[in-house]
């Protein structure tokens, strides 16, 4: 029992092979070598080259996003005169965050009061042609009060009480060569201890203040106009202006760290969010606000604004990747299995005084048409 014990044991540093039948046939040998080549270049080219299988991979990005609105409109109109807009008046909120608001038109109505009002007659459940049409108590489904059971024949809607007058048009004010600098940092904490910016390191002082971002020729000035976040989206700005919309500014770091950490730099990329073309909800971004004050008898009235703008949604992701040795062994394990077997074949047969013993014995060659032919030749 003990000797068979020890010869398992003895057994186990044995080194155990593949035995090989050669086949000639020239079709099977060429399909079989056209699979090694497409696996081979699987695994250099996709595993490896493209995919850096060799990498440690990180995508857990940490990022702060600062924003800084800058820019300066003048609106005139005959209930509120003339009113400059500053950065403090068109940017929600004024701190600056990931996710901000522009105010690109704005609908003002001042001086409103608690009492008794038509309705605006753009709301469809507001409309009527006798009282009957304005059931009192009732509110106005999307509209801006109660309806007091008359009907104005003047305006075509109904009485509501409301605070009074209800919203009227628009007023467009422009904020298309308006800008704002979007300073980013970023980092990989497990991979590399330093964090990086989008802001370009330059030696000249003035470069921030003269920069506007371009694609072509200033990629890495992190000071945009809103006009050309809006057209890189492939929409105009205007229109987007005069009811509102969303873009989303997708910031994307994609580092190689093998190489020099200069070369770790942003790339852009531009969406408008509130359109669905597969959908029939409407497009645009709006809300409402108001300022309540008091007159000199204590009574309250407010000026209500409603304000159409543009929402940019600052998205941040990333993905980092430097050499380790783990990956390297993982994704190559397959490769070092058969190149360990390869070798000690190639000691067997090419350097062994048993060489051609090994070899016979490792390889039976089969002939199909000799073969075939004695066969026939014995029936």
């Amino acid at each position: 029992e003990g000797c068979s014990q020890g010869g398992f044991f003895l057994s186990l540093l044995n080194y155990k092979t593949e035995k090989y039948v050669i086949t000639e046939n020239r079709k099977i040998g060429i399909l079989f070598r056209l699979y090694q080549l497409a696996v081979l270049g699987y695994i250099i080219g996709w595993v490896f080259v493209a995919k850096k299988g060799y990498q440690e991979k990180e995508e857990a990005i940490q990022t702060s996003v600062f924003t800084k609105l800058k820019g300066v409109a003048l609106t005139n109109n005959s209930e509120a005169g003339l009113h400059i807009w500053g950065a403090e008046d068109y940017i929600i909120p004024p701190n600056g965050e990931q996710v901000f608001f522009i105010v690109t038109n704005y609908l003002q109505t001042p001086n409103q009061r608690l009492g008794f009002c038509p309705e605006n007659y753009k709301v469809p459940d507001g409309r009527c042609v006798s009282d009957h049409d304005c059931e009192e108590g009732e509110a106005v489904i999307a509209g801006n009060g109660i309806k007091t059971g008359v009907c104005i024949n003047s305006t075509g809607t109904c009485e509501i009480h409301a605070w009074c007058p209800v919203e009227s048009k628009p007023l467009l004010s422009v904020a298309e060569n308006f800008t704002v600098y979007i300073k980013i940092s970023s980092a990989f904490r497990s991979l590399i201890s330093q964090s990086k910016s989008n802001v370009l390191e330059t030696a000249e002082s003035h470069y921030l203040k003269n920069c506007t971002y371009d694609r072509d020729f200033h990629p890495y000035c992190p000071i945009f106009r809103l006009g050309t976040l809006v057209s890189l989206t492939g929409n105009d700005f205007q229109e987007m202006a005069a009811k509102g919309g969303s873009v989303g500014i997708l910031i994307e770091w994609k580092c190689d760290l093998d190489k020099d950490y200069s070369r770790c730099n942003p790339e852009y990329s531009y969406t408008r969010l509130d359109i669905n073309q597969n959908s029939s909800i409407t497009s645009g971004y709006n809300f409402r606000y108001a300022k309540y004050f008091k007159d000199q008898n204590g009574e309250t009235y407010r000026t209500l604004y409603k304000v159409y703008g543009i929402r940019f949604d600052i998205m941040v992701n990333g993905q980092a990747g430097k050499f380790s040795i783990v990956p390297t062994i993982i994704a190559s394990a397959q490769v070092l299995l058969y190149w360990g077997a390869f070798a000690c074949d190639m000691i067997l047969l090419y350097m062994m005084n048993t060489s051609s013993f090994y070899r016979d014995s490792k390889f039976e060659i089969v002939n199909f048409k000799y073969d075939h032919f004695s066969v026939n030749l014995h029936n």
